[in-house]
Parts: C-alpha cells; structure tokens; sequence
C-alpha cells in the first residue's frame, strides 16, 4: 500500500493514493443514499413580497405549481420590456418561490442537502429563515446543505428569492426562476461527497481498457474505518471489473475529505463513439462497521480521441470531422425551463441531420442535455463564460466575474468532467478582451482552473478575432485555436499559427424564414449591412428572410459558403454551426417586430428549413433528394428550383410531365438549380446513378385550405407529469397538399390527464402568447406542445378552424 496525505487546517482535506489492497466479497441490500424528485408542489409569486424568506409569512394565495418553471415565458412580447428585443422581448422581473416539506426524524442522523440545477438568476435560499447563499449566475448548479436548520419531524420551509429584474443582462433570452430541476439529497455521514467521482480511461486499446477513479469521500464524523468497493458494470448489467479495499479512518478527523484513487482494467471493452455511445457505469458503495452507508454511481464511456494540427480530429483512432451546432438554452415555446423529452427530440432531429456535436452557447447546460449526449452520441463542447470582466449587456456577468468566476468554473468542471460526450472545454466565447493584455492575465488562470481538475480534454476560446493580435491566443493557455467565423482564413491557418490545432467554434450564422422564398436565388446577400459595413441592405418590409441559403450578416457566410471550405481540409478538426435551432431573442438581421432568431438549420418549432437536407445529404449515408420551393405562385413568375441530392449522378426535373432538363453538380457544388416560368401543377424530380433512378420528388400546386392533418411524435407517453407529445398541424387543401401560404387561426381542445404546454408556429414576428390554445398556423404548420398529467389513460386532442375539416388523435399516458 502506498498512501500520500497532505493536512490543512480546517479544511482538513486529506490527498490519498490507494492502490490494489484486497479483495473481498460480500453482499449488500441496501442503501443509505437517497435523490428525491424536489420539483412538485411550490408557491410562486411573481414580484417582490417582503419578509417572505420568513416561515410564517402566508403563502396560501400564491400560485401553486411544480418545477422546473420559467416565469418570462408566460409574459407578453413586447419593445418596451427591458430585456429588449435582442433579450427576446419578454419581461423579467423578481419571482419568490417557497416550499414546505417534512423532514422525518429518522433522518435525524444523515446529512440532508439541497441541490438546484440552475436557476435564472441571482437567487438566494432560505431554509426556516436562515439564509443558505447567494449564486448570481444563473447557469450554474448548485448546493445547499440543510442539515443545520432542519426540523427533523417537523415542518421546514424553503424560499427563493430569484432576483431577474436588472436587464438587460443577456444577449439572448434568457428565462427567469427555477428553470432547472431541484433536487433533495439525503445521505449517511459518510458519504461520496457532491460530484465527488473523477473517472478516467488514460489507456485505451480494443482489446482492454485502464480505469481510473478518484474518490472524494466526506466523513462528517469519526469512524474506525470504510470498506469501500466498486463494480464496473457493463450496459447488460454484468460485472466487468471490481476491487474492494479497506481504509482505516482511526486517525483521520471527522469533518474531512478524503480522495482516494482506485484503478481498473477493462478488458476487450467497447468504445464509445457518436455511432455507438455505449454506456458503462461505475458503481461504488461504502461500508462501515459491517453495513453499507453510502452507493454512488457514476456514468463512464470509454473512448480515446486526438486533436492533430495536420489530421485533425479523431475518435477512437478513427479520423472524422466534427459536424456540430451551437445552441442556446431555451427550448422554443417552452422557454427556458428545461425538459428532457423536448432536449431529446431537438436531438434527434440533429442526428437525423447528421449532426455529432453540440456546442453548449455560452453557457454550461442543463445536466439532462449532457446525459443525452452520453447516450446518444454528440461530442460536446462545454463552455462556461460569454464575457469576463468586460461586459457585453449592460448588468451580465461581466459584474460578477472577478467574485465568482473561480468558484463557478470549478462548479462547472468538477459537475460535467465525468460525461464521456463532453471532449472540449470552452472558458470564453467571443470575449471582449481578446485584444487587451489583461487577457495575457486571465486566460492562463482560467484554463489553470480546468486542468486542475481535468487534464483530459483540451480547452479553448470562441474568438471572433483569431488574428495574431489576439492576446488569449497569445498567451498560450488553450490548447485548440478556435476560430469564430472567418471561413476566408482557414486554408492559412498554419501560416498564421505553425504547428497548432485547429477548431471552428462557431461558423455560418446563415439567415432563413422557413418556407419564404425570394427571386432570384443565386446572388449572396449580406444583411443588414454588407462586409464592409458601409452599404444597408434593402431588406424585406415583413421581416422575412429567403430560405434559399442565400442570406447571411455581414460577419457570417451563408451554410455552403462554409462547408465548402470545412470539407475540404483534413486539419479543420470540426465546425460548430450557428444555429442548430432558431431561439428566442437576437433577432438578426431586425430589430422589433421580430423577437426570436432566424439563424437556425431548424425552426422555433423544430420544423426543419430547406437547408437541414443539403446536410442531410452531405452528413450522413441517406438517400436525399430534397426539391424547393413549394409550387403555388403567380402565373408566368420566374422560380428558382433547387435540389439537394446525393448518392445519384444527376437530376431531371419536370414540369406537368416535361423535362426540364438534367442538371449535374460539378466542382465543388452542393446543389442545382433551374430557372422555371411558373404554371400550376406538378413538379417533379428525378434523380439517378448510372442511368438508373435512385429517387423520386414531387411538389403539388396545393389548392384552397380545406382540412388539418394532426401528427404526433409519440402517441404513447408516460404519466409522470413531464413527458411530452409534439404535435405538428398541417393545413392541407382538399387533396393532402400542405397549402404553403395557409395562416388559418385553429384552435385546440384537450380532454384527459394532461395539458397544452405550450403552442408555436415558427414564426420570428410572431406575438401571440406561447400559453394558449390556439395559434395561427405559418406557411401551412403550427405545433402543440402536450404534457401529461400524472395519472394514465386516453388523452384525446383536437384541432378545428373555421371552415376547415377538423381533426383529433387520441394519445395514451402509461
């Protein structure tokens, strides 16, 4: 046995290095490790309420409701509101939250904490009237323990106070409140302490694996010693690898941490990747005098991947291309309040593009998002700061960088470090003191900050000015150069930068309206100023940008302008593209009347633009051939048709049964185009391969609305209060066309164990409240958003418009 330890005072933290002790085999049955669900059952009042951190301030008249809960988005757009359109235009204010809850006397011996997912922002905690803490950022996850000021068999009362009323502090919509999951954790006094696992695979072959584990285990009071055994189990649940070792803890003082490291050897394991992210976990269990007090598992993928300055990325020493998004928080019509079956279908819609990688802008995310990412397969860049101690908003972070910085990173870090899809670091995105000296200052400390706590994955910055005059470059701190934009730059990336890494954190910013389209499509405009910023651009009086791939603001390029270069060469590790899915707030290339972005591949409402199948056809092995516009315009105009194909040779397009020509993509093409004087009746399109037809595409001329189609993404959902069906209503014509331009106002009923969550359209002007039942639909689509109760059976939904036929499904909650 070999043990180093270090002692310091008051913190007592001790350093252990345990290697193989012995093994020993017993049974255990039980655990002493609780996580409960702390989400149902809180009063809400929106606005300040004074003394209500006060137990015995009544509460009765507030609003009852469960968690996770985002006031802002049951608010009314508007200019004035001080968030701003840029903010997403919708209120923010101060919001009290409070619970009251029995704590049973059993629990009088265990150590009972508090833990909040997030919350929107500067909020402080009660329990009983004692204040907890103050967390300003309003990404962050935090803890709380309560153990001092319970009233064990007795009732116990939590306020929030969530103070979101200074703005604007965001660039982007935010949310306000407990827009993340709380959760109430109780444990032995001797226990795994909070994120206290670090998992590692520092060697990796296919035909075994090393494992390594570093424990943090708090011991809150004296005991003679701890047992402690963990088991890697694979994703059947069979045993893998396991060693048991015993500790002495007679001269170790209570109230002390103690870190102790154990090593594992996998054999012929299997690998995680995008393609198939398979999933181990670590499962350790404590013991002391005989019984089992503490069981913890952590989540482990074994994989091995390399940035190279010449090849690029690699994964399992297989070379690839990183194909990622950048997104931000919010999910549509359900605001900021985080749900784990809308972060799972937005990936799914993603993998179906061929997506691998999600950038988390600019911001750490909700601990589901990065679940998913394990088990679906997105390689993550994390990323913590939008600014240091220069702002960008008026009242953002920038105010509370120099106080909090250091305690949030690590809070970041020591939380996500164990997620096998989490591969880089990001400490900054766009920072403004890239150009200044105090950045020579920062940037080494920040990056000193993540890799004391993990040096496995590399860190790097999202610079918008990549030149050599950036000072965080400069310094040397990051491992990866990160280029924001600047697709013109990248084939002389090593002239400017010999011998280092490259990462396209943020590319693109293509700006589209789904379904508009804008004559003629082949010239590239830069809205709302050209490159130079001397020219405004005439832009469209109703706020709508065409679909065409043709659109982008002056620092952006359009998606092909980008991935022509991406593609082309081995070194460019990976791209980061802004947007995965248009969000709320930022509304380039407008101001008011729009509210939420256009720079999404998807829209608000998850409905796919054009684009999402030119990257379809490049990303992934599917057959596509995807032809646009719709085909319902004015007799004689001249249309631009685009198709998007792959796997074929070439493309025959015809117009009521006449050719219009074969078009073949030559060079570096991504698409082909037809000039056509438009008449009604039937586009199609054929593509082939060696003569013979891989694909066939139709457009019908849709006539006058006539009929909803509703379609659900999941008939089947589970009666827990928080699953989710998406439901798309299509406005058809008479003979099932979808009828492009169709803005019918339909409206919803619902009847069973669940509710409208939300409503949308995809719309970016649009102002109509997301909590309703009723929407307008856009371009011939709307969505409702379904959630259910916590109780089975059939749920019937309904869709009618006036001089429409109507339409329902019927859903089951289980």
């Amino acid at each position: 046995m070999l043990i180093t330890q270090s002692f310091a005072p008051k913190s007592k933290v001790f350093s252990l290095l345990i290697l193989l002790v012995s093994f020993i085999n017993f049974n255990v049955s039980a655990q002493t490790r609780s996580v409960a669900d702390f989400d149902k059952g809180w009063h809400f009042h929106l606005g300040d309420v004074s003394g209500a951190e006060n137990p015995a301030t009544k509460d009765a008249d507030w609003r009852m409701l469960d968690l996770p809960h985002d006031w802002s988005i049951e608010g009314k757009f508007s200019k004035d509101n001080p968030a701003t359109p840029e903010g997403g235009a919708l209120p923010g204010g101060i919001g009290w939250y409070r619970k009251t809850f029995t704590e049973p006397a059993s629990a009088k011996d265990k150590k009972v904490y508090i833990d909040f997912d997030g919350v929107y922002q500067k909020s402080t905690v009660w329990l009983n009237g004692h204040e907890l803490g103050f967390r300003p950022n309003g990404y962050i996850s935090f803890r709380y323990d309560l153990t001092p000021y319970l009233n064990f068999g007795g009732k116990n009362t939590i306020a929030v106070k969530v103070d979101n009323s200074v703005q604007p502090n965001s660039r982007w919509y935010s949310g306000s409140g407990i827009y993340r999951n709380v959760w109430l954790v109780t444990t032995s006094k001797l226990a795994i302490d909070h994120w206290g696992t670090y998992v590692t695979t520092p060697e990796v072959t296919e035909r075994s694996a090393k494992v390594n584990l570093q424990l943090s285990i708090k011991l809150y009071e004296a005991a003679p010693s701890v047992l402690i055994k963990t088991t890697i189990y694979d994703a059947a649940g069979n045993t893998v690898s396991s060693t048991t070792i015993n500790f002495v803890l007679k001269q170790i003082l209570k109230d002390s941490i103690i870190r102790i490291n154990q090593t594992f050897d996998v054999k012929n394991p299997r690998l995680w990747s995008v393609d198939h992210p398979y999933l181990y976990k670590v499962v350790t269990r404590l013991l002391s005098t005989g019984k089992i007090v503490d069981e913890y598992t952590t989540p482990i993928g074994i994989r091995y991947f390399n940035f190279d300055a010449d090849k690029g990325f690699s994964l399992n020493g297989k070379p690839m291309k990183i194909l990622g998004v950048c997104d931000h928080h919010d999910l549509g019509s359900l605001g900021a309040a985080v749900n784990t079956r809308a972060l799972e279908r937005q990936l799914q819609i993603l993998k179906a593009m061929g997506c691998n990688g999600i950038r988390t802008s600019h911001n750490p995310p909700a601990p589901e998002l990065l679940d998913l990412c394990d088990k679906m397969g997105f390689i993550v860049m994390d990323e913590a700061f939008d600014c240091w101690e220069w702002k960008k908003a008026k009242y953002d972070y920038h105010l509370y960088f120099k106080e909090w910085h250091k305690r949030d990173l690590e809070d970041q870090v020591l939380r996500d470090r164990n997620h096998p899809s989490v591969i880089i670091w990001s400490i900054g995105n766009e920072i403004p003191q890239q150009g200044d000296t105090s950045a020579l200052r920062l940037a080494p400390e920040l990056a000193g900050i993540v890799h004391s706590l993990d040096k496995t994955r590399p860190i790097t910055t999202a610079n918008d000015n990549p030149d050599t005059s950036n000072k965080i470059i400069k310094s040397g701190a990051i491992d990866l150069i990160g280029y924001n934009y600047h697709e013109f730059d990248y084939a002389k990336f090593h002239d400017r930068y010999p011998g280092k890494k490259f990462i396209a954190t943020e590319t693109t910013s293509g700006l589209e309206t789904r379904g508009h389209y804008d004559m003629p499509s082949d010239s590239i405009m830069r809205w709302p100023t050209a490159r130079d910023y001397k020219t405004r651009a005439k832009m469209n009086a109703d706020h709508t940008v065409s679909a065409y791939d043709n659109v982008s603001p002056p620092w952006g390029s359009t998606h092909e302008e980008t991935w022509k270069v991406m593609k082309k060469y081995d070194f460019l590790s990976g791209m980061f593209i802004w947007t995965g899915f248009d969000y709320l707030g930022e509304p380039t290339p407008y101001s008011w009347p729009s509210r939420s972005s256009y720079f999404g591949i998807i829209d608000l409402a998850g409905f796919p633009k054009d684009v999402y199948y030119m990257y379809q056809g490049e990303w992934t092995d599917k057959t596509v051939l995807h032809i646009f516009p719709h085909w319902n315009w004015e007799p004689g105009k001249t249309i631009d048709v685009w198709a998007y194909y792959n796997h074929a040779d070439e493309v025959e397009l015809f117009l009521n049964g006449k050719s219009l020509g074969v078009k073949k993509k030559e060079g570096d093409d991504l698409h082909v185009m037809w000039r056509v004087k438009y008449e009604p009746g039937t586009l199609k399109a054929i593509s082939r391969k060696n003569g013979k037809v891989v694909l066939t595409s139709e457009i019908h001329t849709a006539g006058k609305p006539a009929k909803i189609e509703l379609i659900a993404d999941r008939k089947n959902i589970k009666a827990d209060g928080k699953d989710l069906s998406f439901i798309t209503v299509k406005i058809l014509d008479k003979d099932g066309n979808v009828v492009p331009d169709a803005d019918n106002l339909v409206n919803f009923k619902i009847n069973g164990n669940a509710f409208i969550a939300s409503v949308d359209n995809g719309l970016e002007t649009d102002h109509d409240p997301f909590k309703a039942n009723y929407r307008h639909a856009f371009n011939g689509l709307a969505l409702a958003i379904i959630q259910s109760k916590e109780k089975p059976g059939s749920i019937t939904f309904t869709a009618s418009s006036k001089g429409l036929q109507g339409a329902t499904v019927v859903l089951q909650a289980k």
